[in-house]
């Protein structure tokens, strides 16, 4: 019987000795990858002694136990594992609803968030403290930091002890993943590409824009200096800085996707952030108007238009779809072409070969080395350029803009902010008089009859769609007033829910014989005016609520 027990307290501190061994093991694993956890000596002597006195402990429970035979003690062993392991999960799931799940009540809710928010800021901290900041850079490309810095987390997430699931660990990871690589709670969203807009309202109101709606998130940060950090973790990629002297900042991220950010004192509720997003493949014509957003023959007119070098000035309210027109417009330049783009905040994305990119700068700390789109658009008239791509023209660079497109440099292209294409030419002739050179209204608006020749106008409808509504050709000046005539439009749908249509007015362009003497084909029938009946039938079996980023 004496050997009995002797087997019994041999298999179980081989059993404990074995789970400390794998333990081991897999701190070892992280340490060689050139990227450990620092260890705390006190802690590894507690932990070593606990282990000797469960051995012990477990060694006189089965001296006391005097089993009658090998297999029923080994059953005796198996069953009391089977009952522990009930409770493992009991524990796990608790604890894990009152972390990870929704309470009901609002204050249940908010208690649960914050637990989360500080286990998460307590690995996050402690990654911090016990990196090796030696060992990180001797790594070799970026999968392979990723990489260490995730088993590092992992290990972290063991070491708490935490009685939660496999799956919760696993989220626990990744959040504080996202914390020490990314841009924290916001990673989630910026990875789904149906999401267009990001609007951050404080740390505890997050929504998002999706196929034209705003839907509320779930998404909190732990407060504002959390928001904060990850709203200077933004700016400072692009060399750009937010504080209370400088409280308002354009940026945008690594993919293009467009940023500007809001702090106290301008921003009563806390930090306000608001990211723009842009697909990581670009639309093309044929997306448009699979979308409604644009008909066929409308398309084909623009595809003529810029192949010809004329100059063209899209128009529109916020968000209505202007740069992505724009792209998609800039996608019929020749890549035989030079062009320059000037831009506040980098948001196109042109696919040709030869492109040279500026972007204006804001001033630093002291309140120098600004330099804004009107210096960048001189610069650019030094450059050789084939064609000049304007972002958005917002101020004095409206000056320089026209005088560039009137001695020569033909093809431009550009957007406005206005709600109609007569508004468009009356804005831009405001903008020209920000330049603060004396010029009379017949001068200015001469410059800009004979600098554009079409304006084109988008708009976001009521349901969240945008289309182009209008195609509007600038004929020149009479009697000092700048006279237009419109192309293309689009009819809107009836009230009883009938869907709108794009249609040609049946008008004769000017234009066209730019575009012959460029040497295109201009097609017949491409100005016919549309049967609004049958348009009505063909378009009530097509779906027209698709929306464009």
């Amino acid at each position: 019987m004496s050997k009995l027990r002797q087997l019994l307290a041999k298999k179980k501190s081989e059993n404990v000795l074995q789970e400390i061994q794998e333990n081991t093991e897999s701190a070892e694993i992280v340490k060689s990858s050139k990227f450990s956890v620092k260890e705390n000596p006190v802690e590894t002597a507690v932990s070593k002694e606990e282990d000797k006195n469960s051995v012990s402990a477990q060694v006189e429970t089965s001296d006391s136990e005097e089993p009658e035979d090998l297999e029923i003690a080994l059953e005796s062993i198996g069953s009391k594992k089977e009952q522990e392991e009930p409770t493992k999960n009991k524990l796990s799931l608790s604890l894990g609803g009152s972390v990870f799940g929704k309470k009901s009540g609002d204050n249940a809710e908010l208690d649960a968030i914050r637990s989360y928010q500080a286990i998460k800021s307590s690995i996050h901290s402690r990654l911090i403290e016990d990196l090796d900041v030696n060992a990180l850079m001797q790594l070799e490309g970026t999968d392979s930091v990723e990489n260490a810095i995730e088993e590092t987390v992992h290990l972290l997430v063991e070491e708490e002890r935490l009685p939660l699931s496999r799956e919760e660990r696993e989220t626990l990871a990744q959040d504080v993943l996202y914390e020490t690589l990314g841009l924290g709670p916001l990673e989630p969203l910026l990875s789904d590409p149906l999401i267009n807009d990001i609007l951050v309202n404080g740390a505890d109101n997050v929504w998002i824009d999706q196929d034209g709606k705003l839907v509320e998130t779930e998404i909190k940060f732990k407060d504002d200096n959390h928001l904060l950090h990850v709203i200077n973790r933004i700016v400072s990629r692009v060399g750009r800085r937010v504080d209370e002297s400088s409280p308002i900042v354009d940026a945008r991220l690594p993919d293009g996707s467009r940023v500007n950010a809001i702090i106290p004192p301008l921003s009563l509720d806390g930090p306000t952030l608001s990211i723009r997003r842009f697909r990581p493949v670009p639309f093309h014509a044929g997306d448009l108007i699979a979308k409604g957003a644009i008909s066929k023959e409308m398309s084909d007119f623009l595809e003529l238009a810029v192949k010809a070098r004329l100059n063209i000035l899209i128009s529109g309210g916020t968000s209505a779809g202007k740069t992505t027109l724009l792209n998609v417009l800039s996608s019929h330049i020749s890549d035989r072409e030079r062009i320059v783009t000037i831009e506040d905040t980098a948001e196109l994305r042109l696919q040709q070969k030869h492109v040279v990119r500026l972007e204006s700068r804001p001033a630093n700390i002291e309140g120098q080395g600004a330099v804004n789109q009107r210096e960048l658009v001189k610069n650019a008239l030094r450059m050789r350029p084939d064609r000049i791509v304007v972002g958005e023209v917002r101020g004095p660079e409206a000056l320089d803009m026209l005088q560039a497109m009137n001695t020569g440099h033909e093809g431009s292209l550009t957007t406005l902010h206005a709600n109609s294409a007569r508004d468009a030419l009356s804005r831009l002739e405001t903008l020209v008089l920000l330049s603060g050179v004396e010029l009379s209204q017949k001068s200015i608006r001469e410059q800009i009859g004979a600098a554009f020749d079409l304006v084109v106008q988008i708009k976001r409808l009521t349901d969240g769609a945008r289309r182009v509504v209008s195609i509007t050709e600038v004929t020149g000046v009479q009697e000092g007033v700048i006279s237009m005539q419109e192309l293309f439009k689009f009819k809107p749908g009836s009230a009883d829910g009938g869907a709108g249509y794009h249609t040609a007015c049946g008008i004769r362009p000017l234009v066209e014989k730019k575009i012959v003497d460029a040497g295109y084909k201009f097609p017949e029938g491409l100005l016919k005016e549309i049967n609004p009946s049958a348009t009505e039938q063909e378009g009530s079996s097509e779906s027209g609520g698709e929306l464009l980023e």
